[in-house]
């Protein structure tokens, strides 16, 4: 998710104001504000998280809030809904996510912050809750982002209690991500193409790790007057083992999935 950061102009317009009618000073203000906050919703043909379906091939509703300073501190929820089978029974997924974005230059930026794996069913396996803390910093240049994220916490409660000790032993605190992100816009019809290229490392759990790819067309258009709305699809594939990426029945969760979506940002 990228969070365009403002340049605040208060200074400026503030020795101005009292020479302005009241309406043009109000709209100055809202010009001026170096708050912004967005929502976001939309409707996927299913949820797909680093390779991994989370809904079973079904539709997701996914959708959310952003906060951004124009000092480049940020605060975000999203929320979707995940098949009981995917995680522990739990059907809804929230995420709550912060941080802070600094651009260096128009095309050199750096993002640190956290994301925290919410599920409010806190539905667990042998005791062990799905709820996840990462921390992550990304770099960013012209169209590629590179992100490491890294968890604080044991990886969706994986430790001998959840898994056994067939896998391995211990807990999964230290399980990290790295990422590489492509998004460029075609100069035909502003059809922007994404690719992601990325490898999941489970701590003290080789066997569970594996690596994903993502590549995909979308769109930015408006429907009349209403303007924000997108749409698109992403194909994505792993190579993490099938016998081990399964859902509770027994289904296999990183196949290759297709992902068609239309959402809106207003």
């Amino acid at each position: 998710m990228n969070h365009v950061k403002r340049l605040s102009v208060a200074g400026l317009v503030a020795c101005s104001l009292f020479n302005l009618p009241a309406f043009a000073a109000d709209e100055a203000a809202a010009e001026a504000s170096p708050h912004t906050l967005t929502t976001n919703i939309g409707f996927f043909g299913q949820y797909v998280f680093r390779g991994i379906t989370y809904t079973n091939e079904r539709p997701a509703v996914q959708g959310g809030f952003d906060y951004a300073h124009s000092s480049g501190l940020y605060l975000g929820v999203w929320g979707t809904n995940v098949d009981k089978n995917a995680l522990y029974g739990n059907t809804l997924e929230v995420d709550i996510y912060g941080g802070y974005l600094h651009q260096f230059t128009p095309d050199l930026s750096l993002n640190v912050g956290f994301l925290q794996f919410y599920y409010p069913d806190n539905e667990k396996i042998a005791g062990q809750s799905a709820n996840t803390t990462e921390l992550n910093g990304a770099l960013g240049y012209k169209w590629f982002t590179l992100k490491y994220s890294r968890a604080v916490t044991d990886f969706f409660g994986y430790n001998t209690k959840s898994i056994g000790g067939t896998l391995g032993h211990g807990d999964t605190k230290g399980t990290d991500y790295i990422e590489l992100n492509f998004n460029y816009k075609l100069p035909v019809k502003d059809i922007n193409l994404v690719a992601h290229a990325g490898h999941q490392r489970v701590e003290n759990y080789g066997d569970l790790s594996y690596s994903d790819y993502l590549i995909g067309l979308n769109k930015d258009f408006s429907v009349g007057k209403s303007e924000g709305w997108n749409a698109g699809f992403n194909y994505t594939g792993t190579n993490a083992d099938g016998d081990l990426w399964v859902d509770a029945k027994g289904r296999k969760t990183g196949d290759d999935h297709l992902v068609l979506f239309i959402k809106r940002t207003f």
